[in-house]
């Protein structure tokens, strides 16, 4: 029970060493042993002794791998990984953070560039002082190091796993793993701050790491989703393919949904063509993923509910299906919402197409850098008053990557309190759906922020609903 104590910058010269298990731990105490930084007087010198016999014990019990495989799943270069973790020690200078305890899963993955299906047990990247730790630590489950070690950017000493015994225990909790390594890293006493508002950082989770510490740590919710409100080029390049993805599972929603066909007999082709993917513009082909959230397709009076998934039923005549999906390629999504009518549309649901294209369209021209996420939402609704049609709630979010169980990045919101300014590369989805008592309709975009002109709209799904 006795772990990794950072290394400062000593990182480098282990690996100069060579990667094998004896070389690294030899190029680490030599580095070790030379450095005569003001961290290391400041302890007396029987902590400095426990704390030698913490790190001989660490090597031998808890060592990071000791060889990186080069990884297929690679996304972006250092040099943006690098940039990214630099904003996010800025953002956390302002805030007098000294150590980041990052816990969302898109929050890993966009500051190392970890993706797996790990996200149900207790796992981190933390974020200590520069001075210290160069890197990010990837902290997560043992038998997951070997995912980080394939997916994220940083050298195997910066990947460290616990053991199985903290998995789903009564007995143990992973926070206590974690409350120990910051202790040996000598960040226990430091400010520390976790993502509070967060799915996967539950209750329990946060009182062991606060039983384990000094103090409570503070709350750094939403410090790093913030910063990936503005999408690289690189981070475009993605979200584009997963708009061609959508586009093809439009192209198979139309062409086989049918009076009689069974609706999760559709949501199968839904869910082969996103995994099958799409190709760019230049030919080049390319896969799907998993999108954050399952098609939501309700009919008739079900589609009044915005949330409900499928059934086995088949699509019956004279009712409306809204689809709501999204074309999923490396994690980024586009999502994308359509509306399909078996027969003759009624009159007030055409009535309501009409409003809803008038006002998306309003929002989309009012979408522009400088504008704010008020001002989209207060031209949408100024197009429904005119209709004399209410509408609660707000009309957009912002997205990009993701898990699940949703595919927002949750910050700002598309509603007329929210003054938030746009800028060129923001990503949202406008999603101004109507619920009515026994019916529902849905058209919906994923915009891009644009240096000049309205919002971009990143798939090209004709916007209307559908009749067959």
């Amino acid at each position: 029970r006795y772990y990794f104590r950072p290394r400062r910058d000593i990182t480098a010269e282990a690996s100069e060493a060579g990667s094998g298990t004896h070389q690294a731990r030899c190029s680490w105490r030599r580095a070790w042993a030379s450095q005569k930084s003001k961290a290391w007087h400041e302890h007396s010198f029987p902590e400095r002794m426990f704390e030698g016999l913490v790190r001989r014990r660490v090597l031998r019990h808890m060592a990071a791998p000791t060889r990186r495989l080069k990884s297929s799943l690679a996304l972006f270069s250092d040099e943006e990984y690098a940039s990214r973790l630099r904003m996010t020690r800025e953002a956390m200078d302002r805030r007098g953070i000294d150590v980041l305890i990052v816990t969302d899963p898109a929050n890993m993955s966009w500051l190392t560039g970890y993706d797996g299906w790990s996200f149900y047990v207790h796992q981190a990247v933390i974020i200590g002082p520069e001075q210290q730790q160069r890197y990010p630590l990837f902290w997560g489950r043992a038998m997951d190091a070997k995912g980080a070690l394939r997916t994220c950017y940083m050298a195997p000493e910066n990947i460290l796993g616990y053991s199985d015994d903290f998995v789903m225990s009564d007995r143990r909790h992973a926070m206590s793993n974690l409350a120990e390594l910051l202790h040996a890293f000598g960040w226990g006493k430091r400010t520390v701050a976790v993502e509070m508002e967060n799915y996967y950082y539950t209750a329990r989770a946060h009182a062991v790491l606060s039983s384990n510490l000094p103090a409570p740590p503070g709350d750094a919710t939403g410090l790093v989703n913030w910063l990936r409100s503005k999408k690289s080029p690189a981070e475009l390049k993605l979200m584009r393919r997963a708009a061609r993805i959508v586009e093809r599972q439009y192209e198979v929603i139309l062409n086989e949904i049918d009076v009689g066909v069974r609706k999760n007999a559709l949501v199968a082709q839904i869910f082969q063509s996103g995994i099958q993917g799409a190709c760019d513009t230049d030919g080049e082909a390319f896969g799907g993923d998993y999108p954050s959230i399952v098609p939501l397709t309700p009919s008739g009076a079900d589609a009044s509910a915005a949330h409900l998934t499928w059934d086995d039923r088949p699509f019956q005549p004279n009712e409306g299906t809204f689809f709501e999906i999204a074309g999923c390629h490396r994690r980024y999504h586009v999502p994308l919402c359509r509306t399909v009518f078996l027969g003759e549309p009624p009159k007030e649901m055409r009535e309501a197409e009409a409003a809803l294209l008038e006002g998306v369209e309003a929002g989309i021209e009012a979408a522009k850098a400088g504008s704010t996420a008020g001002d989209v939402a207060r031209a949408f609704h100024a197009i429904l008053h005119k209709h004399d049609i209410p509408r609660e709630g707000r009309c957009g979010y912002p997205i990009g990557l993701s898990y699940p169980p949703d595919w927002g990045e949750r910050t700002f919101s598309i509603r007329e309190e929210d003054e938030t300014t746009l800028e060129e590369g923001m990503t949202f989805h406008f999603m101004p759906g109507l619920w009515f008592e026994d019916w529902g309709i849905e058209i919906t975009e994923t915009l891009l922020v644009k240096a000049e002109g309205g919002a971009e709209c990143l798939a090209a799904v004709p916007r209307k609903l559908f009749k067959k």
